[in-house]
């Protein structure tokens, strides 16, 4: 089977660029190969900085002949329907189409397609000049005298304006080659805005910029790695790990491995010459996270680490060429600027540690948090509300927002044993380190140098840590905060998040999210089941919606207020009423007196249905049963550790025998129970003993009995698997019921009391789940 080699070469691309549009190439290339009817065995795509490269194996070489039948209309059907079927078809008149005959419908026209199949060098030929054309990239240019308006002209080549060619950089050279391993490739030579598809490429830019031609795959990619080119970039991640371990390890050091810099590094080589630099270990007594981000993010290079101590003066950098000197002038080149960047950085941490020059101006800020002036985090907090900086427009200043966290914190802090105090401070100072230097230089570093600079002015070893990890989970895979004071306060954070967007009514639509809520929403449910963190949300929830609405509607009237003043416009008596309302609710922290219950409510409701739609996305990811999550929670459920648990001890019950008898007799009585409701058929209110007929039924209402009390019991002590273990019980007497007794019977009275047991056992499984909603 022919194989074919596509390789579309040009300047350097961006690293973060390269990954996916070889990917896209791949899947553009085959999808549009199999549109026209080719088959392939495996089609693998490679990248570098300078080239997109895509091997396709086993293409067959001619796509099938198709015939086909397309059935249209009746012969009487009228013009309108005819037109439209010959369009379909791909006819030009109907007398193409042939009539057949159908003993109930009548006469219809077939129209008998047949399409030749074509050689896949014609189809190639053919598509790929669109996926060139079209590919799709974050960022694209033109160039060239191709670019130039159109009708003008340069060295005879013809300006096309916005049609001329775009590629991410200009576009080299294209390699197309396609045949079997026996015989010598063709070359498929379609052209693009002057670019002719041919076998030839060229190497590495300085080790090797000759030209060469190929022929197949193996051929290109072993010539390539004769002329200085890896093009396999996880080869070339693992050049690069391996070179970068070893050198570290010959000098007495460890590196400090970054997966996400080593995808970057491995994008910016094509031939990487691993290297060691080094700078002043004056500087290392910056902390380590800011020397880390630094050389990283100015350099692209690695630290190394003294093993079992702190950072070393040594890095590791990546070269794309072999420097006859071995590398020494790469190597101090890049130490020289690692040094200045790091005197920069070493500016902002001591510049971080003094106090600023404008604190009377930050008097009223202290005030307002109670904050010590002679300390520099206060210093900032008091800064950032001074600015008024905004959080959002609807939701007020970052100053406002962690006065509304601090008082959650609090609020918060008993519940999950925290110390209410701690767990103020911690909020009051979460978002100060926003106005340090270092982390306006390194916004990546917002917490960990709130947490650096709490501990460097003394603050508890607790208020240090929740200014670092009020911010996680940050995802799926971050983990989630452990002490009690990073717990409420994160809770805080989020929450007060969720409940200001939502009282604004920007709520996540579709796939759109640019609040990232419901990541927020995922980190509340991941705080709280993981530390296993009993809550119920919903008084949380509807006091921060109060508190919420009361300074929305404070803020708008206040504004509103002013607007009047300066125009000499009257309150009408209603919004003077309204606004002084507001105002005093607002100082009191009395915010029914603006917002009854409703409004809140009604937030709160919807919100806590968002809560369950991410907690089932949560728990499914953790392998529950969908249909198990829907049974157990309700519209109420507010407690979320309690769902998952409740979850986690029905999935356990009904992978026992008695768990899925029980479910099918609990479904049967419900099923019947709700078909008989629907009929009107009358259901005594309670169960009378006296009209028992059958052992059957007594033995059921003893046992019905018996297990709602025992049940009952452990739900309140929250023992799921007892509750189940007493559910358990009514597995026999229920299928002893159902064999002995009819529930229809023909006495009324009989019947609605059998009725009555069955809406016994729908009352005493429905205490741990609604079994109506489990399959099976």
């Amino acid at each position: 089977m022919p194989d074919l080699l596509i390789e579309l070469r040009s300047e350097e691309i961006p690293a973060r660029m390269q990954r996916k549009a070889a990917g896209d190439l791949r899947k553009s290339v085959t999808d549009a190969l199999v549109d026209a009817g080719l088959t392939y065995e495996a089609a693998r795509e490679y990248w570098t900085p300078r080239r997109l490269a895509l091997d396709i194996r086993g293409l067959t070489a001619r796509s099938k002949d198709v015939n086909e039948e397309i059935k249209g209309p009746s012969t009487k059907a009228p013009e309108q329907a005819l037109a439209g079927f010959m369009r379909k078809a791909g006819l030009t008149d109907i007398s193409q189409a042939h009539v057949h005959t159908d003993p109930k419908k009548g006469d219809f026209y077939v129209a008998h397609i047949s399409k030749p199949g074509r050689d896949a060098e014609e189809i190639i030929a053919a598509v790929m000049p669109g996926i060139i054309r079209g590919f799709s990239w974050p960022k694209s240019m033109r160039w060239g005298a191709a670019s130039m308006p159109r009708g003008s002209s340069y060295h005879g080549i013809e300006g096309k304006g916005p049609e001329a060619l775009k590629w991410v950089r200009p576009l080299q050279s294209i390699i197309c080659t396609f045949g079997p391993e026996t015989e010598d490739p063709t070359v498929i030579a379609f052209k693009i805005d002057g670019l002719v598809a041919g076998n030839t490429t060229s190497g590495h830019r300085f080790h090797a910029p000759e030209s060469f031609t190929v022929r197949r795959f193996d051929d290109y990619s072993d010539k390539l790695e004769r002329a200085k080119v890896v093009l396999d970039a996880e080869r070339r991640k693992q050049i690069i790990l391996s070179d970068a371990r070893n050198l570290a390890f010959a000098s007495g050091l460890e590196l400090v491995e970054d997966e996400a810099l080593l995808d970057e590094v491995s994008g910016l080589v094509e031939w990487p010459v691993v290297l060691m630099g080094e700078f002043d270990e004056d500087f290392l007594e910056i902390p380590d996270d800011i020397i880390r981000l630094t050389i990283k993010t100015n350099q692209k290079c690695f630290v190394l680490r003294k093993p079992g101590r702190g950072l070393s003066n040594k890095f590791i950098l990546v070269s794309n060429i072999e420097a006859s000197d071995g590398g020494s002038e790469i190597a101090y080149g890049n130490g020289k600027v690692v040094r200045a960047r790091l005197s920069d950085a070493l500016y902002f941490w001591n510049t971080d540690q003094t106090d600023l020059p404008d604190l009377a101006g930050l008097e009223e800020s202290a005030k307002k948090f109670g904050l010590d002036m002679t300390k520099p985090l206060d210093q900032r907090m008091a800064k950032l509300d001074h600015l008024g900086v905004t959080f959002h427009a609807k939701l007020g200043s970052q100053g406002e927002r962690v006065q509304r966290i601090a008082k959650l914190a609090a609020e918060l802090a008993p519940v999950v044993g925290a110390d209410p105090a701690l767990a103020t401070r911690a909020a009051m100072l979460a978002k100060a380190d926003l106005t340090t230097e270092v982390v306006g230089e390194f916004p990546e570093l917002q917490g960990v140098m709130g947490r650096i600079y709490a501990g460097l002015q003394g603050e508890d070893a607790s208020v240090a840590l929740a200014a670092e990890e009020h911010y996680k989970p940050q995802g799926p895979s971050d983990q989630v905060p452990t002490d009690s004071v990073s717990i409420a306060v994160a809770l805080a954070d989020k929450l007060d998040t969720l409940v200001g967007f939502w009282a604004i009514d920007e709520k996540p639509t579709g796939s759109k999210d640019p609040y990232a809520l419901r990541r927020a929403a995922l980190g509340v449910i991941r705080i709280l089941v993981e530390n296993g963190v009993q809550i119920k949300l919903g008084k949380f929830l509807e006091n921060a919606i109060k508190r919420v609405l009361t300074e929305i509607y404070y803020r708008s009237t206040l504004d509103a207020h002013q607007s009047i003043e300066q125009t000499h416009i009257a309150f009408s008596d209603e919004t003077a009423v309204r606004y002084a309302g507001s105002v005093k609710a607002f100082e009191a922290e009395d915010y029914d007196d603006v917002f009854g219950s409703a409004e809140s409510k009604n937030i709160r409701a919807d919100l806590l249905s968002f809560f369950h739609d991410r907690l089932k996305v949560y728990l499914r990811d953790q392998g529950a049963r969908h249909d198990l999550i829907d049974a157990v929670i309700t519209p109420a459920s507010d407690d979320l550790l309690d769902i998952t648990r409740r979850v986690e001890a029905l999935g356990a019950f009904l992978d026992t025998e008695d768990g899925k008898n029980l479910l099918a007799g609990a479904k049967r009585a419900a099923n019947i129970l709700a078909a008989e409701e629907k009929k009107g058929t009358a259901v005594a209110e309670t169960v009378d003993p006296a009209l028992f007929e059958l052992d059957a039924e007594k033995h059921l209402h003893a046992a019905v009995t018996g297990s709602v009390a025992q049940a009952t019991k452990a739900i309140e002590a929250e023992d799921y698997a007892a509750a189940m273990g007493a559910l358990a019980t009514l597995r026999q007497p229920v299928d002893t019921f159902f064999e002995a007794a009819l529930v229809n019977a023909e006495d009324e009275a009989v019947r609605a009391n059998r009725l009555a047991l069955l809406a016994l056992i729908r009352q005493a499984t429905g205490a741990v789940a609604d079994f109506s909603k489990i399959s099976g």
